[in-house]
């Protein structure tokens, strides 16, 4: 499904929204935590290591979200693209097994140093708690990434359950993670709410029939997220249950 096919539903108003679900998926980058630091450096020592050309955080934001398969393979493809034809071992697809391996070292090494916990996050959290909502991650990011991080900005004590890109067979924007952790938490998916920043968790949300909100300050493409058609927008956690 395309994102511009999405069809907003009945709810608008992420206040009322809560008193309508049972439990949150919420994403993780761009979504709880910032990030962007983290990818930049962990991205930029990996092409030093290759002898490429270091990519801007602009460049690096719009790549976001499809899982780290996809962010390393994209970039690879715009460094590469930056080097003079002729030059032997600029080629993305035959680099990509190095770079992959050389990227999840960096990156474990480095892994929430450059990142940063949104305002309110942790309130957020812990408002949906008290409100007897049940919480699970649901990331494109490798699972173990995941929890390394949750665990390093104190966030690991909010989730039930902690699903990675690498949890099920096929990641977001595909239906299949939501319909899996709805699966798991018991709740049926239009009581089931995803949390997000971005096209890609509207476009799995609708496909799997969960309601969704998405944050204003994340990742979303180089684009306003207020484009992509949505059960609310809020600029901080707290707003979902009208704080």
């Amino acid at each position: 499904m395309n994102e511009t096919e999405l069809t907003p539903i009945a709810v608008r108003h992420p206040d009322a929204l809560a008193q309508r679900i049972d439990a949150v998926m919420s994403d993780l980058d761009g979504t709880l935590v910032d990030t962007l630091g983290d990818f930049c450096s962990a991205i930029n020592r990996t092409l030093a290591d290759l002898h490429l050309p270091a990519v801007a955080a602009g460049e690096i934001a719009l790549r976001v979200g499809k899982g780290s398969e996809h962010l390393l393979h994209s970039v690879l493809d715009w460094a590469c693209a930056q080097v003079p034809d002729g030059r032997a071992g600029a080629d993305p697809d035959a680099l990509y097994a190095d770079a992959w391996t050389r990227y999840q070292r960096h990156y474990e090494a480095i892994n929430g140093q450059h990142a940063t916990v949104y305002p309110d996050v942790a309130q957020g959290l812990q408002c949906l708690r008290q409100s007897g909502l049940r919480l699970v991650c649901l990331t494109n990011k490798p699972r173990a990434h995941a929890l390394a991080l949750l665990r390093g900005k104190g966030l690991d004590g909010c989730f039930e359950a902690v699903f990675g890109g690498d949890s099920f067979a096929r990641k977001k924007p595909d239906p299949l993670p939501l319909l899996k952790a709805c699966e798991w938490l018991g709740t049926a998916p239009g009581r089931t709410l995803m949390l997000g920043d971005s096209s890609n968790d509207a476009q799995a949300a609708r496909a799997a029939g969960c309601p969704v909100v998405l944050v204003t300050y994340g990742y979303n493409h180089g684009r306003p997220v207020r484009e992509v058609p949505a059960d609310g927008y809020v600029d901080r956690l707290t707003q979902l249950t009208g704080g």
